[in-house]
């Protein structure tokens, strides 16, 4: 009985198989062909010159990101240095007046006062200076219009031409870069001494 379930069960078996088989077969018919182009070669090099079409426009695109990321970079810095600059610029009318105060003690004022001052300023121009601001020293060096506005001169015959003997207003650079110049009173040679060495020249020439 056994035997003749088994033989019973195997034609089922396989017929499910050859069905299975035959819809392959039918699959890979149905499927279209690959349509070859008739100029391969010319097909290739066509595609081998897209590629290398879409490559550099990708290189240009890089290259417009990276210079793009460069410029918005440096104008921040731009930004934050000119920011930086004009509220540097407005604070040095308020350091102006702590060295005037500082300067000009009044002996009826304590000097507990001006120890406070003292103090105060102190720590401005230590917050500055550490912003980069590095005053210019002005008096006994040669006047420079770079770095100097000379708004008297004074003549003498103890200074060198040229040499800045009072400094009205301290200039600064900032960072390297000059932010303020020195107001200054510049030396000239006497008049007198001017006329004498101009004679003795025409003298010598003679």
């Amino acid at each position: 009985m056994s035997i003749e379930n088994d033989s019973a069960a195997q034609p089922a078996g396989n017929g499910t198989a050859v069905a299975d088989s035959a819809a392959g077969s039918r699959d890979v018919a149905a499927k279209p062909p690959v349509d070859l182009p008739d100029d391969l070669p010319g097909a290739y090099r066509k595609l081998l010159a897209e590629k290398q079409d879409l490559y550099d426009r990708l290189l240009r695109k890089q290259a417009e990101f990276e210079n793009f990321r460069k410029r918005t970079e440096r104008d921040k810095e731009d930004f934050v240095r000119h920011a930086t600059a004009d509220l540097i610029r407005a604070l040095l009318p308020a350091l102006d007046s702590f060295e005037r105060a500082l300067q000009q003690r009044d002996p009826r004022v304590p000097a507990e006062f001006y120890k406070g001052v003292e103090l105060i300023h102190g720590e401005l121009v230590d917050v500055l200076r550490r912003a980069g601001l590095d005053p210019l020293n002005a008096k006994g060096a040669t006047f420079d219009p770079h770095l100097h506005q000379a708004v008297e001169t004074i003549e003498s015959a103890e200074h060198r031409p040229h040499e800045i003997v009072e400094e009205l207003q301290r200039g600064y650079r900032l960072k390297q870069r000059l932010l303020r110049p020195a107001i200054v009173k510049v030396a000239v040679a006497p008049k007198s001494s001017t006329a004498e060495s101009e004679k003795a020249d025409s003298g010598d020439s003679e």
